[in-house]
Order: C-alpha cells, then structure tokens, then sequence
C-alpha cells in the first residue's frame, strides 16, 4: 500500500505542513517517488509518522523525540524527565491561577505580583511608582515584597507626596528644601513602624545587582529634582532622629 503525502496525513490524524516539518529535522525519513515524482509512503512511515504524533502528544520536544532510540517502545527515562516537567509546569500554571484569583477578587493590576496588585489600587501611586515597583518585583523576594505593599499602604495621605508627584524637574532648591523637609517626618515615622527594605534572603537576585536595578530604576523613572530631595529626605530624617 502506498500514500500520497496528504494521504498519510489524514491518516496519522496530522498536517500536511507537519509532515514536511518532520521531514525538514530529520525524525521522518524520505519516501521513495513514483515515476511521475509524487511520494509513495508506506506502512513504516505511517507507524513512524504516529509514534512521532503521540510522543508530540505527550508533550515530547522534537529534539527529544530524536535522541530516542527507534525501537525503544517504552522510553522509562525520558518518560520521567518529562513526567518532572509536566509537574513542574503544572505546580506553575497552578500558582498563576491563584494569582489570577486574587487579582480578580481584588480588581489588581496584571502587571504587578500578588502583594502588590490590589495596593495599586488602593494608594495613590504615579506612573513612575508603578514602574518602580513593577522592577522591585523583580528585585526583591515574597518577604521585601511583602514589607514594601505593607508599607505603601501605610503611607500617609499627606499632600506633600502628591506634590512630589508633580515636582517639575527645574524646581529651584527653596521648593525642593521645603519639600524635603516635609516629607521627612512622615517618611521617618512610617519606617519605624515597619521592618527596613532588605535585599537578598528570596530575592531571586543577589543583593548587590539589586541594588544597582534599584539605583537605575530610580534615575531614570523620576527626574533630577525629584532625586535630589530624596536625598534631602535622608539628610533631614538623620537630623532629626535623636544622637546616638
């Protein structure tokens, strides 16, 4: 018996393109032609042809379908490699479905993890916030996130912050000083009533490059002004807090 390629594709159940495909990586070999140059498939390239399907099925790679040996009907350790990532995929389609939950259940934003997701919504936060802190969710682990949603939603509603939101970037120092120094009581206050913002521990990078994301996130997501009375902030927060 012999097949046309589309044939032997309404056969195994299959595309025309996939069997081209096939036949372009190497998993099934050419057919022999009719005088008039058409394929003739057979039985074996039919038996190949659906041995490649249901290991495509199970959610075999071609690549591993390749490094399998042809005759082996029951491949137990690429079965058990592949068992492992079907797990693994499951156990993470699994954690997005309960963010997804949450986001729902709380009207979240999708760009943002769970910890934070229903905070945006709920302080005010500028366009340059959010972008801020859609880079410390990659920067920080479950616990800093945790502790930065804890204190996001703690901030005060003091005009001062909103003011700072709208800082222009040629803001002259008087503005910036008078700001800085509003800011820092309210600033100071709301970090002794929480942990510090630590890096490392489950972060999925390392302190130090977390750092250095931070840093970069900073100075290009806010502007000049907006910096430097950040760093007026820490220079009148140390003032105040007692000697010693």
């Amino acid at each position: 018996m012999a097949w046309s390629t589309k044939q032997l594709a309404e056969l195994a159940g299959t595309s025309l393109r996939a069997v081209r495909h096939y036949h372009d990586v190497g998993l099934l070999s050419e057919p022999e032609r009719r005088a008039n140059g058409y394929k003739q498939y057979g039985v074996a390239h039919l038996v190949r042809l659906l041995r490649i399907k249901r290991l495509v099925d199970l959610g075999f790679s071609l690549t591993q379908i390749a490094e399998m040996d042809d005759d082996e009907d029951h491949p137990e350790q690429a079965l058990r490699t592949l068992d492992a990532e079907l797990a693994a995929t499951i156990e993470r389609l699994q954690r997005a479905r309960v963010e997804l939950a949450t986001i729902l259940d709380r009207s979240g934003s999708a760009d943002l993890p769970a910890e934070l997701s229903d905070v945006s919504q709920t302080a005010r936060f500028s366009a340059a916030d959010r972008s801020f802190s859609v880079v410390l969710s990659r920067v920080l682990g479950s616990q800093g996130l945790q502790t930065y949603a804890d204190l996001v939603r703690d901030t005060p509603d003091d005009p001062a912050f909103g003011e700072f939101d709208e800082l222009s970037a040629d803001a002259d120092e008087s503005v910036r000083q008078a700001l800085a120094e509003r800011m820092a009581g309210p600033l100071a206050a709301l970090r002794a009533a929480h942990p510090p913002l630590a890096f490392g521990g489950d972060a999925p990078i390392d302190a130090r490059r977390a750092q250095q994301t931070v840093g970069a996130a900073l100075r290009e997501l806010y502007n000049g002004a907006q910096i430097d009375v950040l760093v007026r902030i820490e220079t009148e927060i140390a003032k105040q807090a007692p000697a010693g």
